[in-house]
């Protein structure tokens, strides 16, 4: 079995010469994505998609980092703001409408914890899923092998070491869930304040108040 193909099943694997060539195909997606204008904003959404592969209206706000970039997959109206790092050895699995603020952090890769052992290059990686209409908080970090629920909010500077279920608002280091969204939250904007009658009308005439 290949390094790759070990890889690509969550085994322990080393990074070699053909490991590395698919990382340096990434690297040059990258050169250009985190060079660009950032005033071109067709040019930026051009290299995304050639990045992420299959996506529809994906943006990213250089600079971003990632390892492989086709290990990423994600739904509709995927964007991430500045500085977003997804280290994808294993898959990383976003759904539809998500939304990354800036510093968000998505790790897949881990190491043995023996020295020795960790010394041998060997490393692993574990998928990471999301699901729709999540919204990561600034500085977030997302460990490897986690599962955030759909329709779930995480906190700014939040580490995610374990699963969050769906419709939660959750936080802290570790990250816990605090509450369930509700019906309640519907018009909500920042903490007590709630969104205005004008924006609340075009909010419905949209189509988005259901």
């Amino acid at each position: 079995m290949t390094n790759s193909e070990r890889r690509d099943r969550e085994m322990a694997y080393i990074a070699d010469g053909a490991v590395a060539e698919e990382m340096m195909r990434c690297r040059r997606i990258l050169q250009k994505l985190n060079f660009m204008d950032r005033s071109d904003l067709a040019g930026i959404a051009k290299v995304t998609a050639e990045l992420l592969g299959s996506s529809e209206g994906a943006f990213i706000n250089p600079p971003f980092y990632c390892d492989y970039g086709n290990h990423i997959k994600v739904g509709k109206n995927f964007f991430a703001n500045y500085n977003c790092t997804i280290i994808d050895v294993a898959e990383v699995r976003i759904g539809d409408n998500c939304l990354m603020a800036p510093n968000v952090a998505i790790y897949t890769a881990g190491h043995p914890v023996y020295p020795s052992t960790r010394n041998s290059a060997y490393e692993y990686g574990k998928a990471v899923t999301i699901g729709d209409n999540v919204w990561l908080g600034g500085n977030t970090v997302v460990c490897p092998g986690v599962h955030i629920g759909s329709n779930s909010v995480i906190g700014a500077g939040s580490v995610v070491t374990r699963d969050i279920p769906d419709w939660c608002i959750a936080a802290g280091n570790p990250c816990r869930v605090l509450r369930k969204i509700t019906e309640a939250d519907r018009k909500s904007l920042f903490h007590d304040e709630e969104i205005d009658a004008e924006a609340w009308a075009d909010i419905e005439r949209r189509g988005f108040a259901e």
